[in-house]
């Protein structure tokens, strides 16, 4: 009798030792859990502060690659990606071509309307050049009423035609305050031996030529593939 209550003591007390033991660890693991779910909160929360900084630091920097004024990408933007485009482009042997064009008779609407209307007439020319590039263009303003369009995989006639219609986006009906306005623009096509400078001063060059000729005209810099005045068709790009 003695030893049946002996051992049914016994078996109560490892019940009542199990249960204790039970619940303890019951205890230790909601307080893991507790700890892990805090902690993944606060990973959490950390993650998404560093989201928040990544998506800030994306739009700072497209801020800071855009004109305040047009929306384009600005000149330092453009430089930029000149001297990346012409590697590539000479890396791969690809076409690469650029416009680099300006208002006619810029200084006058803002001598003769103020500078606020010039600012308007800047604006809705970007507006109205950004309606006419091809998918791959990038149009920058890289300077007062000069502008940029870097045309990759383009050749000089295509860049030629992209002026054209430019041209006729900005001639064919009023630009704010300034009435009829139009625009003349040098082109040329990277050739073996360019640098991003020589690049693109070639094509300011050629400009510099179109605005002697007078209003909405165009020269494409010389170059391997340019057309000489005496073999090149009617109504495309002299070359300088």
């Amino acid at each position: 009798m003695v030893i049946g209550v002996t051992a049914t003591t016994a078996l109560v007390a490892v019940g009542a030792a199990a249960a204790l033991l039970a619940v303890a660890l019951a205890l230790v693991l909601a307080r893991s859990y507790r700890r892990a779910r805090d902690d993944g909160r606060r990973l959490d929360g950390i993650v998404r502060q560093l989201e928040e900084a990544r998506d800030e630091a994306r739009r700072n920097r497209l801020l800071a690659d855009l004109d305040g004024l047009t929306g384009l990408h600005n000149r330092r933007y453009f430089h930029e990606l000149l001297a990346r485009e012409v590697a590539r482009a000479q890396r791969y042997g690809r076409e690469l071509a650029l416009v680099v064009f300006d208002l006619d008779d810029f200084k006058s609407i803002n001598d003769g309307l103020g500078h606020l209307a010039g600012d308007a007439v800047l604006a809705e020319t970007a507006e109205r050049a950004r309606g006419v590039l091809r998918s791959a263009d990038i149009a920058c303003r890289v300077g007062g009423d000069e502008f940029a369009v870097l045309l990759p995989e383009a050749s000089g006639r295509e860049a030629e035609l992209l002026y054209r219609r430019l041209q006729r986006a900005v001639s064919s009906r009023p630009v704010a305050e300034a009435g009829d306005v139009s625009v003349s623009a040098g082109i040329a096509e990277l050739q073996a031996d360019d640098e991003p400078n020589t690049f693109f001063e070639r094509a300011d060059q050629a400009l510099y030529r179109a605005k002697e000729r007078g209003k909405g005209q165009v020269v494409r810099a010389p170059g391997r593939s340019a057309p000489s005045d005496a073999t090149r068709r009617p109504g495309t790009a002299s070359s300088q």
